[in-house]
């Protein structure tokens, strides 16, 4: 072959695959692509795998279609009370219509995220605007970042983004105002902890004067109890007694007297003294051989069982 027609051919073949090559683009799972013709958007809905595209007339832009994170730089907020509070951010958004975002930004990240963090800071400092520190602090933070994602995602939506989520990391008092807050909130707790305390001593008073009125009643009742069964024992004893003497009062008489001289004579304390006189009614059963009348018997004869013997301490004399 001639090799002028050879050199041609590979020209040809070179022209062609250079000329293939430029008109086929890729686009991938993640990414978002804009066609362009001559500066003007002509298509921004492509599906991922193998296009095509006019060579030099037509221009491709791809941006990555993933979720991005914005992660801000701590701003400080005032809230309803005019106290301020410096809040760490971060927000969650991708590109929803490429067209849009396109010519918002022009395709920059970094004028995207400016945009994007003046946005939500507006946002923030609205939501904050609204509510005290303690409602920033121990309200539901749901609530809150479900309305912060609704605000933000309205604003950005001229920039062609679809915020998918806003938190907030992170809430922090400034030093200068730190220590005060800090301060009360020991005081709020500490007037908390002395409520309790009273409640918890009154309580237990009641308890404890409950406990002694229940007590007092309970040894009444019992005591009371105790002097009835008493009382009944007495009187059976009573009539114990009066039912033996009744039946023969004369041998009552000297076995009264013979329980009468065996206390008396028998006590184990040898020092206990009794001063009687010779002719006294209680030796009357020695001299006479008779038994003493009950009537004439001491007291420790004439009622209880167990008699109790008055003694006499003797003298040191």
């Amino acid at each position: 072959m001639n090799p002028e027609k050879l050199f041609s051919l590979f020209f040809l073949l070179t022209l062609i695959a250079f000329g293939l090559s430029n008109s086929i683009f890729i686009v991938r799972e993640w990414e978002v692509v804009l066609k362009l013709r001559l500066g003007e958007i002509v298509d921004d809905q492509y599906e991922p795998g193998l296009h095509f595209m006019v060579p030099v007339i037509d221009s491709i832009k791809k941006f990555d279609g993933r979720i991005q994170t914005l992660d801000s730089r701590p701003e400080r907020f005032l809230t309803i009370e005019k106290k301020d509070v410096i809040v760490d951010s971060y927000a969650k958004w991708r590109i929803a219509n490429p067209s849009q975002f396109y010519r918002s930004t022009g395709g920059d990240l970094g004028r995207t995220a400016r945009l994007l963090s003046e946005r939500i800071n507006t946002s923030l400092r609205n939501e904050f605007g609204k509510r005290t520190i303690q409602e920033v602090v121990s309200e539901d933070r749901l609530e809150l970042m479900q309305e912060l994602t609704k605000a933000i995602d309205q604003q950005v939506a001229e920039l062609g983004i679809k915020i998918v989520d806003v938190r907030v990391k992170k809430i922090d008092l400034p030093p200068e105002v730190s220590g005060s807050v800090y301060e009360r909130m020991r005081a709020e707790r500490e007037r908390v902890a002395r409520d309790l305390r009273a409640q918890g001593s009154e309580a237990a008073e009641r308890i404890r004067a409950d406990a002694d009125r229940q007590r007092t009643v309970i040894l009444a009742n019992a005591y009371k109890r105790s002097q009835e069964i008493r009382g009944e024992g007495d009187a059976k004893a009573a009539k114990i007694y009066a039912d033996a003497y009744g039946k023969n009062p004369e041998f009552y008489s000297f076995y009264r007297s013979l329980n009468a001289y065996r206390t008396a004579f028998s006590s184990d304390d040898k020092g206990n003294l009794m001063v009687l006189q010779p002719d006294s009614a209680f030796f009357r059963y020695f001299q006479s051989g008779q038994a003493l009348p009950v009537a004439q018997l001491p007291p420790m004869a004439q009622g209880a069982p167990e008699p109790a013997v008055h003694e006499q301490t003797p003298s040191t004399e």
